[in-house]
């Protein structure tokens, strides 16, 4: 049986405890004395609970045998302990030692173990009678893991039963908030950890939100909720966990954690990497990309600027610069060309654009990919080409489909406060935000110092649906409007300039051409 959960001891031991359950009855071989070079078992029926482990070796699942004299002392195996019951191995230890999974399949098809020398090259000096074996073999791995033991032996998803240990609930109503909560006390109550107060357990749903990354799930993950626990438990109050206990174990945690976030705000705030909180300008917009080191626990939002100009070119093409300098992935690309084919609708072009545009990460020196930044690409070169400011107080993320609607992204919450601590940093003007898509609402679990600012009016969130609505609130005018000033009239107005100079410069290049041919000849 295949099962998708997290290797993590917590997994495995929920699962193990499950097993113990149903089939406790299992039997394991035992030393014996060698006579006439044949070793004869004889198994003796005990009590003891299915085997598992997350990592093994090749020994520890076969066994070793180690002879003395007329008597060989058989180490048996987790193989041999699991013998007429469960085995629960983890998918990474399988996919690592490929030689190791090879024999275990054979073996458990053959259903009899048979001994062989640990050296390939050679075989053992006595004979071995094998032994029937009858192990139910379970996999625990995730699904990268799986993924691979799959590419591995295409014929384990045909000879496995699949199962998934759900990683969240779904709230809807107070029964399903109930069973959370009973899951909650049953780790609390396993590991062996203090009462919860009752006026903990807001905090400690909002830790769990904030986790899920969505108000309507929950996490159900042993590990995380363990470890939520046991740190909450160094900070009790009348020999139970409150309040403050999860208060304080988070912020603590998040202070430990913080030194690398920090590090990317300075260099902001120093000028280092140039981002614009105040004024308005043409052809820029702030941007939030989210970095993830492999080496630390938390998703970091570094906010880019974006940069776009527009010039007369034959071409009519929007150059991706991230892309041509192969630091753009195919996300990233697929963002862009979903641009063009908007504007090309929207613009009602049917060939190609008479104009060309370049469209800039600055200052970006990894690779980018993704399309949470395609709405915010989108405003910018709008923005190029109408020849109209963007308030650079306003920080933008979404992706777009190519009718302008506005799609949801991820690790909303880590964007929208990397920005805000930003603008606190400087000082809060009032004006400054982050457009959001709307469908992104759900997942908003903020910090209390960027809630207590959108209370107190000196900070914004903007929900929208489409890019209309974006556009609105960044240029102040609508897309479209027969009687006041539209971002329309002045793209077309641009656009009808671009086009008469790109006219003029060609007749006079004309011009020029014939008098220099005139004189030469």
């Amino acid at each position: 049986m295949l099962i998708l959960a997290q290797e993590y001891e917590e997994y495995f031991e929920y699962i193990f405890n499950v097993l113990k359950k149903i089939n406790p009855n299992l039997f394991t071989p035992v030393k014996e004395s060698l006579e006439n070079n044949i070793l004869e078992y004889k198994n003796s029926l005990i009590k003891t609970p299915c085997v598992w482990q997350d990592w093994v070796e090749y020994e520890q699942l076969f066994g070793i045998l180690d002879k003395k004299s007329k008597l060989i002392d058989i180490k048996p195996g987790l193989i041999h302990l699991a013998n007429g019951g469960l085995l629960i191995l983890g998918a990474r230890t399988l996919i690592k030692q490929l030689n190791l999974w090879n024999r275990l399949k054979q073996i458990i098809k053959q259903e009899r173990f048979e001994w062989l020398s640990q050296d390939i090259k050679s075989s053992l000096s006595i004979f071995i009678s094998s032994i029937p074996l009858d192990v139910q073999l379970i996999i625990i791995g995730n699904h990268e893991n799986i993924s691979i033991l799959n590419d591995i032996d295409p014929d384990i998803m045909k000879l496995s039963k699949y199962g998934e240990f759900e990683s969240e609930i779904t709230i809807n109503n107070t029964k399903e908030m109930l069973k959370w909560c009973n899951w909650v006390n049953f780790i609390k109550v396993y590991t062996n950890l203090p009462d919860i107060h009752h006026q903990a357990w807001p905090e400690l749903i909002r830790q769990a939100v904030r986790y899920s990354g969505d108000k309507f799930q929950l996490p159900l993950c042993p590990k995380w909720l363990g470890c939520c626990m046991k740190e909450a438990s160094l900070y009790l109050n009348n020999e139970k966990i409150t309040a403050y206990s999860f208060f304080k174990s988070n912020q603590n945690k998040t202070w430990r954690e913080n030194y690398l976030n920090q590090q990317i705000q300075k260099e902001i705030i120093n000028g280092q990497k140039i981002i614009e909180t105040q004024g308005k300008k043409i052809g820029q917009v702030n941007a939030l990309s989210i970095i993830n080191y492999s080496s630390h626990p938390l998703l970091l939002c570094e906010p880019f600027r974006i940069s776009c100009v527009v010039y007369s070119s034959g071409e009519g093409n929007i150059h991706d610069i991230e892309r041509k300098s192969e630091l753009g992935g195919n996300i990233h690309t697929k963002g862009i060309l979903i641009i063009k084919a908007f504007l090309m609708h929207i613009l009602q072009f049917e060939d190609q654009f008479p104009f060309s545009a370049s469209i800039v990460f600055e200052q970006s020196y990894n690779e980018i990919d993704g399309d949470s930044a395609s709405l915010a690409e989108l405003l910018v070169l709008i923005s190029a080409i109408a020849n109209q400011p963007i308030d650079q107080q306003i920080a933008i993320t979404g992706s777009i489909d190519q009718f302008g609607n506005v799609q949801p992204i991820g690790s909303i919450n880590e964007k929208i406060e990397g920005f805000f601590f930003l603008c606190q940093a400087r000082g809060l003007t009032k004006n400054q935000g982050v457009i959001i898509p709307n469908a992104n609402i759900r997942h908003l679990c903020l910090k209390e110092a960027v809630i207590q600012a959108i209370k107190n009016k000196k900070f914004s969130i903007w929900s929208v649906n489409t890019v209309y609505e974006a556009l609105e609130i960044v240029f102040k005018i609508p897309f479209f409007h027969k009687e006041l000033p539209n971002l329309l009239t002045y793209i077309r107005q641009r656009i009808w300039e671009i086009d008469y100079k790109r006219k003029n410069i060609s007749w006079y290049y004309r011009i020029l051409k014939r008098l220099v041919y005139s004189r030469l000849f």
